[in-house]
């Protein structure tokens, strides 16, 4: 087997996928500590603090770390989620202890200078007006926010302009000290590496994380509604949706080839009787976001004042169809759609590091790829339709921006799932 998993004595994992065929390493480390971990009065800390992990280490200035990064034609990034901040590098295999050094140096000895932090400020003020203007980005927040209101997991990842010109050094370094102690960590590796070497550079690179603290993460509790805004755009964005499926509900497969067949490409029933067949969409899908204890299933649609009323009993018709009308034949197709997504990213060392991590995340193991595609083979047309039926029978999400006077109440979107 090519991923081996090492364990140290803090509760820091690390683990490594061996690809000998390739030249490059992909590295990065995994921090269980996302939006859904921050208390309500500092929403956004976590995408501050990926931000402020690149501007300055005790050892090096923030030009420093894209220099040397770049140096040897590597390249260095992050993103922040819900559930998790990963800060991941690739580059060639030999230049792998510099990309490792990095990072652990990023995590353990960032300074937080005031100065930079004021400059960061400035940059993710702009990254949340940004969001603001681009309608079908923000429509995901909003849909987030009605699907769980009140909740960890239901506020913006960037959080709010309030909040962020809030945020000072000490709430940064409080946070960081609080949630990125060894067992919160996952250092990972995909590439032309060995797993001995790694662990050894790991166990010398990564002496100065903080103990571990006890953090409570508040539980997903999904409720629906709706919300919709009034505003002059030449589209409306319109998103519905319901519960959705966990990373461990045993339908997690199921619920990903439903995703699929409903509105998971261009063959999906959404496109081809939507958009195809009737012209009414530019952009029309289904999508599914699993958390730990939970998820969101959920329909989106771009399409114009005047197209909206046909469009929304479109979308019903195909999603009560889809509960009693699923053929073998499409679920078929779906699961091979699936299993050769999964397993043409297996080519990438970068999408083999991330795999391995998340799955160490999600489910504290390594999953095999057999076990996986084991699992989604079996999906047959009737599991596939008792998940339909499922999802819909939870309370309704719907969220639209837009030109919404044609846009019809929500009970009567609500009476159509009858």
């Amino acid at each position: 087997m090519s991923v081996r998993l090492t364990v140290l004595d803090n509760g820091l994992r690390i683990v490594t996928d061996h690809m000998d065929t390739v030249q490059s390493v992909s590295v990065g480390a995994w921090v269980n500590a996302g939006a859904r971990h921050e208390h309500p009065s500092i929403n956004g800390i976590s995408h501050m603090l990926e931000h402020m992990a690149f501007k300055g280490t005790r050892r090096r200035s923030a030009r420093d770390i894209a220099t040397e990064i770049e140096a040897v034609g590597g390249h260095v990034n992050a993103y922040t989620s819900r559930e998790h901040t990963a800060y991941y590098a690739k580059m060639l295999k030999q230049d792998m202890p510099l990309a490792l050094d990095i990072i652990a140096d990023i995590l353990q000895h960032s300074v937080m200078d005031t100065d930079e932090l004021d400059r960061e400020r400035a940059v993710i003020l702009q990254e949340i007006h940004q969001s603001h203007d681009t309608p079908d980005d923000i429509v995901f927040d909003l849909f987030q926010e009605t699907a769980y209101p009140d909740q960890a997991v239901g506020r913006p990842v960037l959080g709010t302009l309030d909040l962020v010109r809030s945020f000072s050094r000490d709430t940064l370094i409080d946070y960081m000290t609080a949630h990125y102690g060894a067992p919160s960590i996952i250092v990972a590796a995909a590439g032309n590496i060995d797993h001995e070497d790694f662990v050894d550079r790991v166990k010398a690179a990564f002496g100065d994380l903080p103990a571990p603290k006890d953090t409570i993460t508040e539980p997903a509790l999904y409720k629906g509604g709706d919300m919709r805004e009034n505003r002059d755009l030449e589209q409306i964005h319109y998103l519905m949706g319901f519960n959705g499926i966990s990373y461990e509900d045993p339908d997690y497969h199921a619920a990903s080839v439903y995703t699929t067949i409903l509105g998971g490409g261009m063959s999906s029933r959404l496109f081809q009787e939507i958009r195809e067949s009737q012209g009414l969409v530019y952009s029309i899908y289904s999508f599914m976001s699993s958390f730990n204890d939970g998820g969101l299933f959920g329909i989106y649609a771009g399409t114009g004042e005047s197209e909206i009323a046909q469009v929304v009993p479109l979308v019903y018709h195909e999603l009560m169809r889809s509960t009693r009308d699923i053929s073998e034949e499409e679920t078929r197709r779906a699961c091979t759609q699936i299993k050769a997504s999964i397993l043409m990213s297996l080519e990438s060392t970068a999408s083999r590091c991330e795999q391995v991590a998340r799955q160490l995340l999600v489910y504290n193991r390594i999953v095999p790829i057999e076990e996986t595609m084991a699992k989604i083979e079996a999906v047959n047309a009737d599991s596939v339709m008792r998940v339909a039926q499922k999802i819909i029978e939870s309370p309704l999400t719907i969220t639209a921006l837009g030109p919404l006077k044609s846009l019809e109440p929500y009970e009567t979107m609500k009476n159509r799932l009858v």
